[in-house]
């Protein structure tokens, strides 16, 4: 496995800053957000409209009103006997509320407010009552809506004034309209929310299927129902996931050919090496040519596959990572292990072999056999830490995440032609495969720690996962 791991040289460009805005972040939020926003200013548009076709109407309706009461009054107060005036003012007020003051050239006077339905009310009652006709709000220390008139037209000497109780002009019905508008906005707003949420769903559907795509897996069809759009939009989608998972059957028929293929010339070829009395020297170099390509052909087959299909199962790591460990000691390579007597954890055995196998091959490619491998297995909290420790060259921080990609080398290690740059890409899709991951962290005193970090077995429970030696320390080799 190659402890480098990518193409293309030059720094990677940051990902772009993410842009603030006053916006929610999903688009059911900002779409319910625009289109409440849309209503309310609908609503007030059209409350607008409505006042300004119905304040003529009230005015008209105000004006008739107040013209009758003044011209009921004039009449009361022409035909009442002169003695009997005083009692018809006061029962006036007493019954109706109207009350009547004469008028005089030093009455303290507060106009009315220059709106426009007051506008068009005093100028309906100044059409009936002549252009003599006045209005205040106040009429010396009273406030109310005040009324002047001649009780002979041609007389300016003979004037009076009149107030009406102010809730008589003012609209009653102002806040019944304004409580029904609120209730069918929020009606409005619920409607909008169930349509949004219609159309958000889908997608977010969508969304999880596309993820799900992208971690290699293949996920359950999405229902082809709703809209025509979004119908449409599943129904590619899920032909998109089909033409995907025949492509990796297709991919996995065309690399079992491959390794056929060239596997089976590979070990004639070997074979013949072997016998061809050639200098030992000359056959060593060629046989570690001929496996170095094995080897390639081999990462090339399990990068191909994909991840694996096999079912999580309590796994002994502990023992798992002893089998791995010890063809290498075999060979003479010098491993140390660091090992608790058992640690299990819900793992798929074969592909978590195959990642420890790439880590220690990685190290001996660019570490050499000089120095010794370390090899640790501890439990961080959920995690099961699997490490395989080296005094190799390592990885600079900043080509950590690079590396992990296929095919990617280091700067240093391109003049190196053994491996295919995949080692790293395997173990990060096992890793990913099983919800861990993979950390490359640099080694006090030089070196690398390739860390896979694994999710541990619930079902194990609590202290039972992880037992070592009655000592309480781990067991060496």
């Amino acid at each position: 496995m190659t402890q480098a791991a990518k193409a293309p040289s030059g720094p990677a460009s940051p990902p772009p800053a993410r842009r603030r805005s006053w916006l929610p972040g999903t688009l059911l939020w900002q779409t319910f957000l625009l289109v409440a926003l849309l209503l309310i200013l609908a609503l007030g548009i059209w409350s607008q409209i409505f006042r300004y076709f119905q304040e003529p109407a009230r005015a008209r309706d105000v004006a008739q009103m107040v013209v009758s009461v003044v011209n009921l009054t004039r009449t009361a107060l022409i035909n009442a006997d002169f003695d009997r005036r005083i009692d018809l003012l006061i029962d006036l007020a007493a019954l109706e509320g109207i009350r009547i003051y004469p008028a005089e050239a030093t009455d303290e006077l507060v106009p009315l407010d220059d709106t426009r339905p007051l506008q068009l009310l005093m100028a309906d009652v100044r059409r009936q009552l002549g252009d003599h006709t006045r209005f205040a709000s106040r009429w010396k220390t009273l406030d109310g809506f005040w009324v002047s008139f001649r009780l002979d037209p041609d007389d300016a000497n003979d004037e009076y004034w009149v107030m009406l109780p102010p809730e008589r002009i003012d609209n009653p019905d102002s806040f019944d309209w304004l409580a029904w508008g609120s209730g069918a906005l929020l009606a409005a707003l619920l409607g909008a929310y169930l349509i949004v949420a219609r159309i958000s769903a889908p997608l977010r559907q969508l969304a999880r299927a596309a993820r799900i795509v992208g971690s290699g897996e293949t996920p359950p069809p999405l229902e082809e129902s709703g809209p025509q759009e979004i119908a449409i939009v599943a129904r590619a989608f899920n032909q998109m996931t089909s033409n995907l998972a025949r492509m990796d059957e297709d991919r996995a028929l065309i690399l079992a050919g491959v390794s056929h293929d060239l596997r089976t010339p590979l070990a004639r070829l070997r074979l013949g090496i072997e016998m061809s009395g050639a200098p030992d020297s000359e056959v060593t170099a060629m046989v570690t040519d001929i496996e170095e390509m094995d080897r390639i052909i081999g990462q090339f087959l399990d990068f191909g596959r994909g991840d694996s299909q096999e079912a999580l199962e309590p796994t002994d790591l502990a023992a798992l990572v002893r089998e791995v460990a010890e063809p290498y000691r075999l060979r003479g390579v010098e491993v140390h292990l660091d090992l608790p007597d058992a640690l299990i954890a819900s793992a798929r055995a074969l592909p978590i072999r195959r990642a420890i196998a790439n880590l220690i091959d990685n190290a001996l490619r660019y570490a050499g056999t000089d120095q010794p491998l370390d090899i640790k297995l501890d439990l961080d909290r959920e995690f099961a830490r699997i490490e395989v420790a080296d005094r190799g060259p390592g990885i600079p921080e900043n080509e950590v995440e690079r590396l992990r990609r296929p095919f990617t080398r280091l700067e240093k290690a391109r003049t190196n032609t053994k491996g295919a740059g995949l080692g790293l890409a395997i173990v990060e899709r096992i890793m990913r495969g099983h919800h861990g991951r993979l950390d490359l962290l640099p080694r006090e005193g030089g070196g690398l720690r390739a860390v896979l970090c694994l999710p541990v077995a619930a079902a194990s429970g609590g202290s039972d996962r992880m037992r070592r030696p009655a000592s309480g320390t781990p067991r060496k080799s």
